[in-house]
């Protein structure tokens, strides 16, 4: 392998390893990682061509090499296998960190979703009155989501398949991140135990669930963004707004309780800290992918 397509795979495994990142951390989507790097057209078509017929009869035929070709197979497996390692490297820390420090690292998810939905309100130009509405019903599904989701879910199989399906589907949507559904879900410390101690069968169920529901999304999400790309990010952006109050640094009380029953350590200035961490680190990647933009797409023949 010659070094320029050795420093072309490499930088598409650090892009994989950053939509892994941003799928572990509530509020940054491995979608915005994967647009603001200039990888999300061919993230798709990629997708899309699995759900192709005629790839599926290559690959029965026994044609691999043609199949491989067809469906991008090299940027398929490089950018896969970033974003599995970063997601493996970061769960245990994520879950260490919510253990010990809740409220801060809450107060963080916090700012990163609420400069997420910032930026996403403030990059809709020429607003109109159905704009508004499709904002709206997408922050009153959020609210009503979230407060009508119980705290706690059940750990059976059918409901791990279920959230992996949903969690990457979401995984690929610009602006709404996986890692976020399962909060909404009550499963983003499940699977983050789950990913940290390697627990081979609920691992296995989720990803089963994953691969599933991003095939039969990824075919569903092409033809909506075509056809509806507005309202549907609309709708989106409102959903994030909305959920906010799934992130809220003090939303769990009973994880603040003394043994006496009285409310422990606020940590309020810590909580202000990391909020305002979270919303300079999305503002960061903002910037980042404004620049990012203009370089266009690297990865079309690989």
């Amino acid at each position: 392998m010659s070094g320029n397509i050795f420093s072309r795979y490499f930088k598409l495994f650090l892009k994989g390893a950053g939509m892994g990142a941003a799928n572990v951390v509530p509020g940054v989507s491995g979608g915005t990682i994967a647009l603001m790097t200039g990888i999300y057209e061919e993230l798709i078509d990629s997708l899309n061509t699995l759900m192709s017929v005629y790839a599926w009869k290559m690959l029965f035929k026994g044609r691999f090499r043609e199949f491989w070709k067809y469906i991008h197979g090299n940027f398929i497996l490089v950018l896969m296998v970033g974003v599995l390692a970063s997601i493996v490297s970061l769960a245990k820390l994520t879950t260490f960190l919510l253990s010990g420090h809740p409220v801060q690292i809450w107060a963080f998810f916090f700012g990163l979703i609420l400069a997420s939905a910032v930026i996403m309100f403030a990059g809709v130009k020429n607003w109109r009155v159905k704009d508004i509405v499709y904002a709206v019903a997408g922050a009153v599904l959020g609210i009503v989501v979230c407060t009508l989701s119980p705290t706690s879910t059940p750990d059976d199989m059918w409901f791990i398949f279920i959230c992996g399906a949903i969690a990457m589907c979401t995984m690929i949507l610009p602006g709404i991140s996986g890692s976020f559904i399962l909060l909404v879900l009550g499963k983003y410390d499940y699977i983050m135990n789950a990913i940290g101690n390697v627990d081979i069968p609920v691992l296995s169920v989720f990803v089963i669930g994953a691969v599933i529901g991003i095939l039969a999304f990824s075919k569903f999400l092409h033809w909506l963004l075509k056809r509806y790309e507005r309202p549907t990010m609309l709708v989106l952006v409102g959903f994030v707004a909305g959920s906010l109050i799934k992130v809220w640094p003090w939303y769990d009380k009973s994880a603040l309780m003394a043994a006496d029953g009285s409310l422990s350590n606020l940590h309020i200035p810590g909580a202000i800290i990391w909020c305002a961490a979270g919303i300079v680190f999305v503002s960061a990647l903002e910037l980042l992918g404004k620049r990012g933009s203009r370089t266009g797409n690297e990865y079309g023949n690989i």
